[in-house]
C-alpha cells in the first residue's frame, strides 16, 4: 500500500504537531517509559526501571547515555562532586526517573537544577511509582527560567495547557 504524504502527516504524534521543542524526541522517550510501566507497573526500585529503560530505549533506537557523570563548577572552579544524570537522550533531553508515590516540588527543583548544571534545555521527569499509570512532567529551561509545559512553547516560558 502506498501512503500519501498527507496520510503520513495525519499519523504524526499529537505532541509533535503542537510545536514543542524536541517534541519528537520527548515523544519517543515517553513511549519507552510507558512501555516499561506497562510491563513492570509500580512497586520496584528505581534501579529496576533504570535497567528496563536501557533495554527499551535501545530496542527503540533512541540514542542515550545511561548515568553519565557530569562535572560541576562553582565560581569557575571545578567541584569534586559530580552530578550523575539518569539518562541523557539524543544529546539534548535529560530524563530523570523516580519510583515514589507521587512527584513533589523537590523532584521538580532537582530536575531544574540538573538542567541548569548541564545546559540542557528540555527535561522529562518520570515517576514509575505512581498508580495507576506512570506520572510524567516536561520541564523546559529558557534563559534561566523554567516551565512545565504540555503545549506550544513561546519565548515567555509560561505554562501552557
Amino acid at each position: 500500500m502506498n501512503d500519501s504524504v498527507e496520510d503520513a502527516k495525519d499519523r504524526t504524534p499529537p505532541i509533535a504537531k503542537r510545536g514543542l521543542r524536541f517534541g519528537d524526541e520527548t515523544y519517543a522517550i515517553l513511549g519507552a517509559c510507558f512501555a516499561v510501566y506497562q510491563d513492570k507497573a509500580c512497586g520496584f526500585l528505581e534501579a529496576v526501571y533504570q535497567e528496563c529503560l536501557e533495554i527499551e530505549l535501545k530496542a527503540r533506537g533512541v540514542p542515550f547515555v545511561s548515568q553519565p557523570s557530569m562535572q560541576l563548577a562553582y565560581r569557575g572552579q571545578i567541584l569534586k562532586q559530580v552530578y550523575v544524570a539518569d539518562f541523557i537522550c539524543y544529546d539534548r533531553v535529560l530524563l530523570e526517573i523516580k519510583a515514589v508515590r507521587a512527584l513533589d516540588p523537590k523532584h521538580r527543583a532537582q530536575t531544574m537544577h540538573y538542567l541548569r548544571a548541564t545546559g540542557i534545555e528540555v527535561g522529562l521527569l518520570v515517576n514509575f511509582g505512581h498508580y495507576p499509570m506512570c506520572e510524567h512532567e516536561r520541564i523546559v529551561a529558557n534563559t534561566g527560567r523554567y516551565s512545565y509545559t504540555d503545549g506550544p512553547e513561546t519565548g515567555d516560558n509560561t505554562e501552557r495547557a
